[in-house]
């Protein structure tokens, strides 16, 4: 147990410093691009989104869940995934060539024939890595992964930033693309020794599709889902308004989803190696989902709170059209990290079967909320977007908690103590916002006032998730200074 714990906490460290040093980067790249480029340049690539995620799914095709829970992988596993990513990324590299001018008159929009070309390379190109990022997830060794992602965070954001001040638009997000993916191949080919050593297997194809089969199916509903709103959007509405959605999106994804991810590619390998024993599982699992909500749950009120001067003093007022949308979208994606926990546990106890009938089911019910908010407009489509996350998030826990016994009323009696501090936070930091007329001075105030406020009474209350973060950091950093 004590190594699991060290494990865990080893790879929790190396993780976070891996997201928050590389989307730090990004974040302040994106910073400066949105106001160096309009709206419209995000709302093409927006456009383009759904062909790439899809042909990104059947490339990995859940290969990469399957080597990571698979306990006892030969090279032969590691060498035929290998192979099988770069063939697939290869055909429907083409794909998206040849069927580039139907995309661009599906929008009416001629220059994403041009762009759909070169953006599609991105699959060829982040195909040789993807046992790379299984191989080291898998040894939870996220130091490596840290390096590549850094130095390709770096390279990528000079290179846009610079196109963007040359006027070149829309460009500058393409090159952006595909340089991180190219220095990220570059740089794990350097430092990962891993080379394949044997040829493709059908064995070993069989053995490893049985369980990825089922995740890809999965994983193409939740990717053709997650990116039907660009498809409407982009379709009904304009370039502009399409930007709009993308950059609210990408703002409220920011804490909710890099944190729920640092946290989900630790657990996961490591909890499939307690996969057996329920009670051990069932103790860490709501360890972790408290710990998730305690982090996150604060961080999406508080963007909430503060998302009009956010805007105004990040993006400047051309943007300002995303402050509705960003406050709406916030309330649907905190509960992502639940969300994501839920389905992590039935891929740790194989249940790859569930997880696409949970997803199946899923996506009936948030394709019924969009048909029904459409005509209604953009704003009552992300008013949708949080019932649906509700509606979905209680479908989650229904067969989650089957298996372990942790079923809707259990989690949500864990949760409920951070929910009402973090709601108490935020109607502290909005009604600053309203008091403050300075934007920069809001933003500086809000944050203070809501961080002093969030932890005194997680200080006050004895909150076990503030005595486990305080537990584990320091000792983290203690040990990694005596090295």
């Amino acid at each position: 147990m004590d190594n699991l714990k060290s494990k865990t906490t080893k790879g929790i460290f190396w993780s976070s410093i891996q997201t928050f040093s590389t989307q730090g980067i990004q974040f302040i790249v994106s910073i400066i691009l949105a106001r160096l480029l309009m709206p419209s340049d995000y709302g093409l690539i927006g456009m383009l989104g759904i062909f790439t995620a899809v042909s990104g799914a059947f490339v990995n095709s859940g290969f990469s869940q399957a080597l990571i829970r698979k306990q006892n992988c030969s090279e032969e596993d590691f060498s035929t995934v290998f192979y099988f990513n770069i063939v697939v990324a290869v055909f429907f590299y083409f794909v998206l060539f040849f069927t580039s001018p139907f995309i661009a008159a599906f929008y009416d929009v001629p220059a994403l024939e041009k762009i759909t070309k070169i953006v599609a390379l991105n699959l060829i190109i982040s195909s040789f890595v993807i046992v790379h990022h299984a191989k080291l997830t898998k040894k939870i060794d996220f130091k490596t992964q840290m390096k590549a992602s850094l130095l390709s965070v770096i390279i990528s954001g000079i290179a846009g930033i610079t196109l963007a001040y040359g006027g070149f638009g829309v460009w500058a997000l393409v090159v952006q693309i595909l340089t991180a993916s190219f220095i990220t191949t570059i740089m794990l080919w350097y430092y990962s020794k891993w080379r394949p050593k044997t040829g493709f297997s059908k064995n070993s194809f069989k053995e490893l599709f049985g369980f990825g089969s089922k995740l890809l199916a999965s994983g193409l509903l939740d990717t053709i889902y997650n990116n039907i709103y660009t498809i409407v959007i982009g379709k009904k509405f304009s370039q502009k308004e399409l930007g709009f959605f993308t950059r609210a999106t990408s703002l409220a994804q920011f804490p909710s989803s890099n944190i729920t991810n640092i946290l989900q590619r630790v657990t996961f390998p490591v909890l499939s190696a307690i996969q057996d024993d329920d009670e051990k599982l069932r103790n860490s699992y709501r360890k972790l989902l408290k710990l998730s909500a305690f982090i996150i749950f604060p961080l999406m009120v508080g963007m909430v709170a503060l998302a009009d001067p956010l805007i105004r003093f990040l993006l400047t007022d051309k943007w300002q059209d995303t402050i509705v949308l960003l406050q709406l979208i916030c309330f649907s994606m905190m509960w992502y990290p639940i969300h994501a926990i839920n389905l992590n546990l039935l891929q740790v106890k194989g249940r790859s079967d569930l997880f696409l009938r949970v997803e199946i089911i899923k996506k009936i019910v948030g394709v019924t909320v969009l048909v029904i908010t459409i005509p209604l407009g953009l704003i009552a489509m992300c008013v949708g977007m949080i019932f649906i996350s509700i509606i979905c998030l209680t479908i989650n826990i229904y067969y989650t908690g089957k298996l372990i016994n942790v079923g809707f009323f259990k989690q949500m009696n864990d949760l409920s103590s951070i929910l009402i501090y973090s709601f108490s936070m935020g109607l502290i930091v909005f009604g600053v916002t309203k008091i403050i007329h300075s934007d920069l001075l809001s933003l500086i105030t809000g944050l203070l006032s809501g961080t002093i406020f969030y932890l005194g009474v997680a200080k006050l209350t004895k909150s076990p998730e503030l005595e486990e973060i305080k537990n584990l950091l320091p000792n983290k950093l203690s040990k990694h200074n005596e090295r």
